[in-house]
């Protein structure tokens, strides 16, 4: 589903942000990644959904190697994929309804499988009730749940999420972290990078640490995490 065989990318600068990283993460499989910041884990998201192109080496994502795609063929490969931003990325000036829906808009769905398919999504996220406000009315875990709910509305088969619970306490964190999971029994390849430890020992799912652009560890679901 998701291969990097040595993958470096280096900024203008000559900065080096990853250093020949080579990972497999399989179709259905749930993988956190985890380092301090700087470490590489937002760069290493940004060439999985094609915004940035490596240096060397390859990126492929269900067999598509995608440094090779044109500029019109990225968005064809980002509607396979939801993608959740660390600062949720919705649009201010548009409805709950209205930031779930444009998904579906732009894959060119008619109105009512829309309206059918955005509720269906929103009363998952117990959010029906807000369907009319717009984000700045909205907590901060109510605005992450509208962020995971467009991104999860066309049932994509890859979710990358970047810091996804940053600035939630432990109840929506814990929602945040059962959305991720129910998405990943349907059969969507999860690939989540935090700094929260406590998410990453409750979830018990296989764990990539990075360090200074280089993969350091992996440790498996079944493996300790005390050396996160």
């Amino acid at each position: 589903m998701i291969q990097l065989h040595n993958v470096s990318l280096a900024y203008q600068n000559d900065a080096s942000a990853l250093n020949g990283i080579t990972l497999h993460i399989e179709k259905g499989e749930f993988v956190f990644m985890t380092g301090p910041s700087g470490a590489g884990k937002t760069t290493l998201l940004r060439l999985l959904y094609g915004a940035l192109t490596p240096t060397r080496g390859q990126v492929l994502i269900d067999g598509q190697n995608v440094s090779r795609l044109t500029s019109s063929q990225i968005p064809y490969l980002r509607r396979s994929i939801g993608v959740v931003f660390q600062d949720f990325k919705l649009l201010p000036s548009r409805t709950v309804f209205e930031n779930v829906a444009i998904t579906l808009e732009v894959l060119g769905w008619g109105r009512a499988d829309i309206g059918k398919k955005v509720m269906h999504i929103l009363r998952q996220m117990g959010l029906e009730s807000k369907i009319h406000l717009t984000p700045q009315r909205l907590s901060g875990g109510e605005q992450q749940r509208v962020a995971l709910a467009r991104a999860l509305v066309n049932d994509p088969k890859i979710l990358l999420a970047d810091e996804p619970t940053g600035n939630l306490d432990d109840v929506n964190k814990n929602q945040i972290l059962n959305i991720f999971k129910e998405a990943n029994i349907r059969g969507t390849t999860v690939v989540v990078a935090t700094h929260d430890r406590r998410l990453i020992e409750n979830s018990h799912k296989r764990l990539v640490i990075l360090n200074k652009g280089d993969i350091v560890e992996q440790l498996e679901k079944e493996e300790s995490l005390k050396s996160v």
